[in-house]
């Protein structure tokens, strides 16, 4: 028997075509998995045609950005399901505990290893990733969709972040992995992205990357990274539903 699967090039015309659908919904009716009574929506007047073809027209190129989006959204889900899957079979307490466990592990060498100052800093870095574990369990049970990307993967980010990049300040071993990799993001991000209007001159002039400035600029990439990744990670919903295998 003939598998009814399409290959790869019909499977990204598929993602392409959906992809674009859902572009077109966005201004217009039923573009993307109508309704089989109603059927989908097509324009009839001169205007409502002209305001469809040059919406349709805009989305071709955004369509084409947002593949890798929608790819890299795909292969995020499909880890993130384990991830969530284990949440919901340990739950809120027992994630709290895992955390606890893990940044507790860390904040018992920086009780043997660092200073005071260095151990409560490490200490307090560990009970906001345990805190934020917990909460980004919540954030992912209530409130649907919404609430997981502006708040679970934000939190969840944070928890994993926070502590490493804390212990580094005070860990010359930690330091010497995590500071280079921040540096390096750190001028690739503002040779690219605050670039525009110049931004970079003026994050250069006000800021120096080191000490706390580190657990700040990890602290701030968090949140738009959990952002993205949710964003990434809806549109993968929405384009490939969660029938298939990723």
């Amino acid at each position: 028997m003939e598998s009814t699967r399409p290959g790869i090039l019909g499977a990204i015309r598929i993602d392409l075509a959906r992809l674009h659908a859902t572009w077109m919904e966005l201004l217009f009716p039923r573009q993307l998995d109508p309704s089989r009574v109603l059927g989908k929506w097509h324009p009839e007047t001169t205007m409502e045609k002209t305001g469809y073809v040059g919406w349709a027209t805009v989305g071709l190129p955004l369509v084409v950005f947002g593949y890798p989006l929608l790819l890299a959204g795909m292969l995020i889900r499909f880890h993130a399901r384990r991830l969530d899957s284990a949440g919901t079979r340990l739950g809120v307490l027992g994630v709290g505990l895992l955390s606890l466990v893990v940044w507790g592990g860390l904040t018992a060498v920086a009780h043997l290893r660092f200073s005071q100052s260095g151990f409560l800093a490490v200490l307090a870095a560990s009970v906001v990733a345990t805190v934020a574990a917990a909460l980004a369990v919540v954030f992912g049970r209530v409130g649907g969709r919404a609430t997981s990307v502006f708040f679970a993967d934000p939190t969840a980010m944070t928890a994993l972040f926070l502590p490493p990049v804390v212990a580094a300040l005070y860990a010359p071993s930690i330091a010497s992995v995590v500071f280079p990799i921040s540096q390096s993001l750190a001028v690739r991000l503002l040779d690219t992205v605050f670039s525009v209007g110049g931004l970079d001159v003026l994050l250069r002039q006000r800021f120096d990357l080191r000490g706390v400035a580190y657990v700040a600029m990890w602290f701030g990439l968090a949140v738009p990274l959990g952002w993205l990744f949710g964003v990434v990670v809806t549109l993968a919903d929405v384009v490939r539903p969660r029938t298939g295998r990723l």
